[in-house]
């Protein structure tokens, strides 16, 4: 068989490629099947079950990046904690049945959908492999652990506090997704930003506290 028939036969053998399997696609497509009134966690997860920890992570914090119903946050973030453990350790992807079952209507995650449609639609197109010792292990366990502390700081009550870190763990997802170590080394400058942010705010909040129960006692 010469070089040139074997070419043909590989191409003719290659399984096609899925169309539609952008993650802004099958989040719209979700969004708009009318036949479900709410969309649990798991429905994500089980949806994205063929993806890496990395996509399933870019789901849960990009909606907090942006203006959203409120409790979004808290039905969002709890995964986060799961699943950058998970990445840290090098771990398949898994959630407790406590925190699959938590939904929301489908009106509001087509509402949030439509708000981060166009940002990962346009993150996706930039992706490229580059620089990839930065998306690869063991970065990518390091990246892991930013995460963590980061979906940790997404939980907490803080005003205003969620954004900056779901920003961070999105760059930190789409770089590990698309292996492009751009936007891991981007992940990690904001995640010093995002700790240092939270840090402070954390920080006065305690003080401010501290100062009224001492000023009552006083």
């Amino acid at each position: 068989m010469t070089i040139e028939n074997a070419d043909t036969d590989r191409r003719r053998n290659r399984r096609p490629r899925p169309k539609g399997r952008r993650l802004s696609s099958i989040l719209r497509q979700m969004a708009a099947d009318q036949s479900r009134e709410r969309i649990s966690i798991g429905d994500l997860f089980q949806t994205m079950g063929d993806r890496a920890i990395s996509a399933l992570m870019l789901i849960f914090a990009l909606p907090n990046a942006f203006p959203t119903p409120p409790g979004t946050s808290a039905v969002l973030g709890a995964p986060l904690v799961f699943l950058a453990v998970q990445l840290t350790f090098g771990l398949k992807p898994w959630l407790p049945r406590v925190i699959a079952d938590r939904s929301m209507r489908r009106e509001d995650f087509e509402t949030i959908v439509g708000r981060i449609h166009r940002w990962l639609a346009w993150a996706e197109r930039m992706l490229k492999p580059r620089l990839a010792i930065f998306a690869e292990p063991p970065a990518e366990y390091l990246a892991g652990l930013a995460c963590l502390l980061l979906s940790i700081v997404l939980l907490l009550p803080v005003p205003l506090g969620n954004m900056l870190p779901a920003i961070t763990i999105s760059v930190f997802a789409f770089g590990i997704m698309g292996r492009d170590g751009l936007f891991a080394l981007g992940g990690f400058a904001m995640t010093a930003v995002s700790l240092g942010i939270a840090g402070g705010v954390i920080y006065g909040l305690v003080k401010a506290g501290v100062y009224l129960v001492v000023q009552w006692f006083a």
